[in-house]
């Protein structure tokens, strides 16, 4: 690895650790007791405040992966520790995730919705309307404070979910590909709305992507998982200072860098094969224009 990338060393101040985990699934489909493992002996930690986005291959794992941290799954083998406590099969308000969509409420308004969780945490009135309308200023929907959310367009629904999950003052924000059904241009503006919210908060943030030009752009650290037998390939620093513009010329380059020491595993990867091919047209298409 160049200088552009550098392996993790620092293990202080870590909010978060997944110790020897594994996750597998009983072939239900097959009607055999046989376990597909999905996870296996993974280890990870999390350091507060960082921002670490997970690429690998489809069907590596990576959103079972954030299903085990929120809670929604438990693992079979190995320990998830938040602040050192395990985690238990429960969603808790300290681990929030967010969806490719953003399953938000359609019969209430945008502020309905982020008030939402603050409603059943009880939080009185005056607390939760001042936590909801600075939240509405920060994703910058200020002017769609009352809108319902058939009127928004894809990426202000997203900037909603973050809001929702923001409101409960998570202590790690989960994210599973929440802007990969959006066009290019509006996944480059949430990229700058998420880096923004990201350097306002300080919050951990653990999101999972297919698109490794995205994982760079925003991560501090980039884990690339294998295929199958899920565990971590290799982890790189994102050597960008903070705060960061997703137009740095180190985001291509290590783009570049980690696409080609890790092709071998997006082998028959279809969507990866997509974005590939779909990367490389849009810079012949740049590079025509200029």
């Amino acid at each position: 690895m160049s200088s552009l990338a550098s392996p993790i060393q620092s293990t202080d101040g870590l909010i978060l650790k997944l110790e020897n985990i594994s996750k597998g699934f009983t072939d239900k489909k097959n009607k055999i007791n046989s376990k597909h493992t999905v996870i296996n002996k993974l280890n990870l930690s999390i350091k507060n405040g960082e921002f670490v986005t997970i690429v690998g291959p489809s069907g590596c794992g990576k959103s079972t992966l954030l299903n085990l941290v929120a809670g929604l799954d438990e693992v079979c083998d190995g320990e998830i520790l938040v602040d050192d406590k395990p985690v238990a099969l429960s969603p808790r308000t300290d681990r929030v995730i967010v969806f490719q969509e953003g399953a938000l409420f359609p019969w209430l308004t945008v502020c309905e919705n982020i008030e939402f969780g603050l409603k059943i945490a009880r939080i009185p009135k005056e607390k939760r309307k001042e936590k909801v309308m600075k939240l509405i200023e920060m994703v910058q929907l200020t002017n769609f404070t009352h809108a319902y959310i058939h009127q928004l367009s894809g990426g202000m629904k997203q900037r909603v979910a973050i809001a929702r999950a923001l409101a409960l003052d998570p202590k790690i924000l989960l994210m599973d590909e929440p802007f990969a059904a959006l066009d290019v241009q509006t996944r480059k503006m949430l990229y700058s709305h998420l880096l923004r919210i990201h350097q306002e908060t300080k919050k951990t943030i653990l999101f999972v992507t297919h698109n490794i030009h995205e994982a760079v752009a925003l991560g501090d650290r980039v884990i690339v998982m294998s295929p199958k037998l899920a565990n971590i390939k290799k982890q790189i620093i994102v050597n960008i200072p903070r705060p960061r513009s997703i137009d740095h010329p180190l985001v291509e380059s290590i783009t570049r860098e980690i696409i080609s020491e890790s092709n071998d595993l997006f082998v028959n990867d279809p969507v990866k094969e997509s974005e590939i091919a779909s990367e490389e047209l849009n810079r012949t298409i740049i590079s025509t224009v200029n």
